[in-house]
């Protein structure tokens, strides 16, 4: 199901997107969502979390918990590299407003996608659950994909 991200965009159609990588697939967030993008910080392991959210950090005196999501994508979890990024964004859960890292691989670019671009998951031919992905947009010469971050962590 593709969110109505038209709403969020700009008046020509276009979404300002923060472009990163995580394994071999690149994501699109709303870059009104994202608060900053940090080198990685010493993390602290949460007993009995989610896989997904088995950490959290201090940023900024805010502890935050990170997600890796790589796990909800059915990717292997890597170690850190001289490119990997915590990017900072905030959700609405239940109105409130919620700090959450993401691990990424490679930040990428904040660029404009064009959201008549947009197409729903292919129901045959790939391995990403539906319910976590709002849309996949072509950008340039590859696949971007919009991920429905509340249903990512849940």
């Amino acid at each position: 199901m593709m969110t109505d991200f038209v709403e969020a965009g700009q008046a020509d159609g276009t979404l300002q997107v923060v472009m990163l990588g995580i394994g071999t697939e690149t994501f699109a967030l709303d870059a009104g969502m994202v608060r900053e993008i940090i080198d990685p910080i010493p993390t602290t392991r949460v007993a009995g979390a989610r896989p997904h959210l088995a950490h959290i950090v201090n940023v900024r005196g805010n502890v935050v918990p990170l997600a890796d999501i790589r796990t909800r994508f059915g990717m292997p979890v890597t170690a850190a590299t001289p490119d990997t990024r915590f990017v900072v964004i905030e959700l609405d859960l239940d109105g409130d407003a919620t700090l959450v890292a993401l691990v990424a691989d490679r930040v990428f670019e904040v660029t404009a996608i064009a959201m008549e671009n947009r197409q729903p998951v292919p129901v045959i031919g790939t391995a990403w659950r539906p319910e976590y992905i709002n849309s996949i947009v072509k950008y340039r010469d590859d696949f971007v994909i919009i991920p429905d971050m509340l249903q990512i962590l849940n």
